[in-house]
């Protein structure tokens, strides 16, 4: 029992430095795409070829001084930065990152996703509340209707995934995300059920805060929105979230819909020699699950750079009026199609 448990503690230190690094470097991956869609060079003084940069911003952001407004609640103007990075790390801990390698394979582990994602808006709307600010209280308004607006899609394209799963995996455990994976040996869900998918990648844009749906931010409209009031390290947590939910959403997405670890071709993979369960399969699924991810953190940087903010009766319209009937007719269809196969 000692030694599995030292196992996982040892795989939950490993997963929380890789996911903060890589957050990190998310930052300068940006950076770089950024200047080269609009032409400019980009960070290329700190380090070979500006490569410690994102050392260089956490130093700056340890340095600043800490402001906390006047009239500002204190204790929640310091635990709201707390509870947005805290959430974005909680939902590693069920992510599949190759056959049986996995923090925690529960078997409610897409409902468990749902939820922390869910309550991560509380981070954002207390952050607006307590800094005592009109600008931080409508990005976090405005952040808390956007959430409420988009969950209800993103939960309904999950549903669909696990239609699927119920459907074509051997066993009563289709909540798991394994179980989702392996469901998907043969053909990803992104082909069976390619609306799902749509749907989904556009909520994780809204549900990460992400441009064109950084409504909570808007800088040209709220200065800063919901974080206008926070500097040094709070405002690092913040900044650290929000890339924190794009690589979750990245990998969330590689998940559900493009077979999670499972390996394209894997069949013939396996007959030049590599055996189940050996250290070598193992980590070619990393590099599967970790290649995936990284084309996802990709498209989310396009994205941004590409296409500009929606008004916010925009946003509130593509949610409620398209999203949200077009989730619920998949689910139909899909069931109706299932059921006759």
């Amino acid at each position: 029992m000692e030694f599995v448990l030292t196992d996982r503690l040892i795989l939950i230190g490993i997963s929380l430095f890789t996911l903060i690094t890589v957050a990190a470097y998310t930052v300068y991956a940006e950076r770089k795409v950024c200047a080269l869609i609009q032409q400019r060079v980009g960070p290329n003084r700190v380090g070979p070829l500006g490569l410690l940069q994102p050392l260089a911003d956490v130093i700056k952001l340890l340095l600043k001084e800490d402001i906390v407004p006047q009239y500002a609640n204190r204790f929640l103007h310091f635990l709201a930065p707390v509870i947005s990075v805290t959430l974005a790390l909680t939902g590693l801990a069920v992510l599949p990152f190759a056959k049986d390698l996995h923090i925690a394979d529960v078997n409610i582990g897409v409902l468990y996703v749902l939820a922390v994602g869910s309550i991560a808006v509380y981070g954002v709307t207390i952050s607006g509340w307590s800094s005592n600010s009109k600008y931080a209280l409508l990005g976090g308004l405005r952040s808390s209707a956007q959430m409420v607006s988009y969950e209800l899609s993103m939960g309904l394209a999950v549903i669909s995934v696990v239609l699927l799963t119920n459907h074509y995996f051997e066993g009563t455990e289709y909540l798991r995300l394994s179980s989702i994976v392996d469901a998907q040996n043969g053909v990803w869900n992104v082909f069976r059920n390619p609306l799902g998918f749509l749907i989904f990648t556009v909520c994780a844009f809204a549900e990460a805060n992400r441009a064109p749906f950084d409504l909570a931010e808007a800088e040209q409209e709220l200065v800063g929105g919901f974080h206008t009031e926070y500097s040094s390290m709070k405002f690092a947590n913040f900044f650290l979230a929000e890339y924190i939910h794009v690589i979750m959403g990245s990998a969330m997405i590689t998940t559900l819909f493009f077979g999670g670890y499972l390996l394209p071709f894997e069949s013939a993979i396996m007959g030049m020699g590599v055996e189940e369960g050996s250290m070598t399969l193992m980590f070619l699924q990393i590099g599967s699950f970790l290649t995936k991810t990284f084309i996802f953190m990709f498209v989310f940087i396009w994205v941004r750079w590409t296409l500009p903010r929606f008004k916010y009766n925009q946003l509130m319209n593509i949610g409620w009026k398209w999203f949200l009937p077009l989730s619920i007719l998949n689910i139909m269809v899909l069931a109706g199609i299932l059921l006759f196969l």
